[in-house]
């Protein structure tokens, strides 16, 4: 522990204050004089260098760009989907068929899309998919496809889309 020296205005006994020797304040006027004094030599006096021009504009830079960078992933993540499907419906034809009925709503009506509709059996595991081709026309369109399974199914579901639609659907 770094011992304190108190310095009064009045001096105790008109000695001088060594470490570890105190004077006692006589008011509350005193008490506030006093001061804790650390000893010389002891710690060094390091003195921050304020940085350069040249340093705080590049660390703004970096700033900038950082944020530039977050804002783009969000948006890039939790912005619009340039297209997107939901089921609207689905029956259950047998036990190894089910109708699902999904809905498309896509920025771009003139460009041809591709949806994977798939079905699940009681165990969670997929038991049976396939690709939909959703050909150009309004912004919102309503399909129905069926779906053979290799399990009994017990939901049918959308399991996303995309505009990349493979050779083999092409209607071109």
């Amino acid at each position: 522990m770094t011992p304190v020296v108190l310095l009064c205005e009045r001096s105790c006994d008109t000695h001088q204050l060594n470490v570890g020797h105190h004077c006692s304040p006589e008011t509350e006027e005193d008490a506030e004089v006093a001061q804790r004094v650390l000893p010389e030599g002891r710690y060094s006096k390091q003195t921050r260098k304020p940085l350069s021009k040249w340093a705080r504009w590049a660390l703004l830079a970096v700033a900038v760009a950082i944020g530039a960078v977050i804002a783009f992933v969000g948006y890039r993540n939790l912005g619009t989907k340039p297209i997107e499907a939901k089921q609207t419906a689905f029956t259950i034809i047998g036990d190894d068929q089910v109708k699902v009925s999904f809905e498309v709503s896509r920025d771009q009506p003139e460009r041809a899309a591709v949806c994977i509709i798939r079905a699940r059996s009681q165990d969670g595991d997929e038991a049976g998919r396939r690709e939909v081709l959703v050909p150009p026309g309004n912004d919102v369109v309503v399909e129905t496809t069926v779906l053979r399974t290799s399990k009994p199914p017990v939901t049918g579901e959308v399991f996303g889309c995309s505009y990349q639609v493979p050779a083999y659907l092409s209607t071109t």
